[in-house]
């Protein structure tokens, strides 16, 4: 009995609505697409936003050890910023269960030479395992990465380098060629080595393809005369993880056993977000315009709701003439009115967050390619992420939206005196 108690008005407001279904029809659909924009939109930002921080994240790594203040002022000589003791630093942070690696970094610049050709470049001296913490965000053209200074087939008697594609295509070299980098040691004196290129690979950046090379960490040393490291990245095996390992390693690095480690060094931690400006930039442009379309969404459904209750009610002002003169309260009426303003707000939504769905798994199996961004080279697969809490955000602000027109169209029919309601036409 109860339970007929509580479908009945529920069934009422959905037999009103079929009063007019053509009109009732063209409400679900508008819904349905403010529903499905907002879902789509929202969860092509979320992958875009998760995209940046995975790229950023897997090159600068999620922590970033280095002396204080290195990245705001410019090193006098090579490695004058860089840091002691990287191993023991290495062996205290790997212990951490969240930390999956931690990679040494020797930042330089120089000249590259093929014999006949100069050109500048910017150096990074990695270890091997480095390749494998970037993952797919490095695109190897030709050749291979870097080998293991280890294995026993690596020959020390050529040791490999690895170039952006515009910087070897402008060097006109191929893997297995060689070319001579020349650099300024840590002392300040000149030196210059060659290298057998083992790799030629993009970055998707034009800028940083003209200009950036990769040699073994080892290789850099010996190429600055120095045994410091510029940086070392920590890797961790997830994103969200950043601030409580940067807790943690912020207070392993104030403790005895490691300052006795350290000595009179002292060590900055800088997580990714601090370095992410290009991540920075994108996600408030991103958050502007969504949050601009769905204010014209919601413009739109407040508008056409609006306007299918107030045809709703004048078309029924007899009939809300005749409940009042039973006995009925304006308030009664009134909610029966916001139920079939929420009964469609529900089945928009649901059929709204239904499409969007179906298109995030479309897309998963249709490759479409968007056009590179700028200042990139190379495009992206067009993928939607299917949130079930950005549905739930977008029923929820749409129903507001449909309540809030039907209650204003409706106050104003039971506002009407009974007698003129009564005879209205």
């Amino acid at each position: 009995m109860k339970a007929l108690t509580v479908w009945a008005p529920i069934r009422l407001a959905w037999l009103n609505l079929l009063r007019n279904g053509r009109r009732s029809l063209l409400s679900v659909l508008i819904i349905a697409i403010a529903v499905f924009a907002l879902t789509s939109a929202g969860g092509y930002g979320l992958y875009t936003y998760e995209s940046l921080r995975e790229s950023t994240a897997r090159d600068t790594g999620h922590l970033t050890l280095s002396v204080p203040g290195y990245f705001e002022q410019d090193e006098e000589m090579p490695l004058s910023n860089g840091l002691d003791n990287a191993q023991a630093l290495i062996q205290n942070i790997i212990g951490d269960t969240d930390v999956r690696g931690v990679q040494p970094r020797v930042y330089f610049s120089g000249l590259v030479s093929n014999g006949t050709k100069t050109n500048i470049f910017m150096g990074t001296g990695v270890n091997e395992r480095e390749f494998d913490m970037k993952g797919p965000f490095l695109d190897v053209r030709s050749g291979s990465t870097l080998s293991d200074v280890n294995s026993p087939r690596y020959d020390s008697q050529e040791p490999q380098v690895m170039l952006g594609i515009d910087l070897a295509r402008n060097l006109k070299v191929e893997v297995g060629d060689w070319v001579t980098l020349l650099a300024t040691t840590s002392d300040g004196a000149l030196n210059a080595f060659d290298f057998k290129v083992q790799g030629i690979y993009s970055t998707g950046v034009p800028d940083l393809d003209k200009r950036q090379l990769y040699i073994h960490v080892t290789s850099s040393q010996e190429l600055l005369a120095s045994d410091k490291v510029s940086t070392l990245s920590v890797f961790l095996f997830e994103t969200g993880l950043t601030d409580s390992v940067q807790t943690r390693l912020e207070s392993k690095l104030s403790a005895p056993p490691f300052l006795n480690d350290l000595g009179s060094q002292k060590i900055e931690i800088t997580p990714w977000q601090d370095r992410a400006f290009f991540y920075t930039k994108v996600k408030d442009l991103y958050d502007r315009i969504f949050g601009i379309m769905g204010a014209v969404m919601a413009l739109v459904v407040f508008v056409s709701l609006f306007n299918t209750m107030t045809m709703s009610v004048t078309e029924r002002t007899r009939e809300i003439g005749t409940l009042a003169a039973l006995g009925s309260y304006p308030s009664e009426i009134v909610s029966g009115f916001l139920r079939e303003a929420g009964l469609l707000a529900l089945i928009g939504s649901a059929v709204g967050a239904i499409t969007s769905a179906f298109v995030s798994l479309l897309l998963l199996v249709v490759d479409i390619q968007m056009p590179p961004p700028p200042g990139r080279s190379e495009g992206y697969p067009l993928n939607i992420y299917f949130s079930f809490e950005l549905v739930v955000a977008a029923t929820l602000c749409v129903m507001l939206i449909c309540l809030t027109a039907a209650y204003f169209s409706a106050r104003k029919g039971v506002n009407k005196p009974i007698t003129e309601a009564l005879v209205y036409v």
